[in-house]
């Protein structure tokens, strides 16, 4: 990053802008996880700030290196790519697990299955 210095300050204050955005949005999904009070609830916090902060670290990213043309923003394009496909796969895999893991030892906090696996609501029960 030897060309930092010659950077416009309008780029510099734009990315300044998004990673410090993208740091304050992964920083609250990361008290979320601690503050919420179920498994279920404190899973969201950290996936929504994990995909919203490495969106807009990723645009900081790619707006400091297009302006300053040293590399295609070709990488921050893949990690978004890549991040934003697994991280809804891994929630859904921890939910499911966590779902079956509750269901199996018989707790109270979820909704009972019908045969298909699918919640069943209380009117129908």
């Amino acid at each position: 990053m030897s060309g930092a210095g010659e950077l416009p300050a309008w780029a510099a204050l734009a990315t300044a802008f998004f990673v410090l955005l993208g740091a304050g949005v992964t920083l609250i999904g990361s008290i979320g996880l601690l503050r919420l009070g179920s498994f279920y609830a404190r899973v969201h916090a950290p996936t929504l700030g994990t995909t919203v902060g490495m969106a807009s670290i990723l645009a900081g990213s790619a707006l400091f290196f297009s302006v300053l043309e040293v590399r295609p923003v070709l990488h921050e394009i893949l990690i978004a790519v890549f991040v934003t496909l697994t991280t809804p796969v891994t929630l859904m895999l921890l939910v499911r697990a966590a779902l079956y893991r509750d269901r199996t030892e018989g707790s109270g906090d979820i909704p009972p299955a019908d045969d298909a696996g699918n919640p069943v609501s209380p009117e129908e029960s």
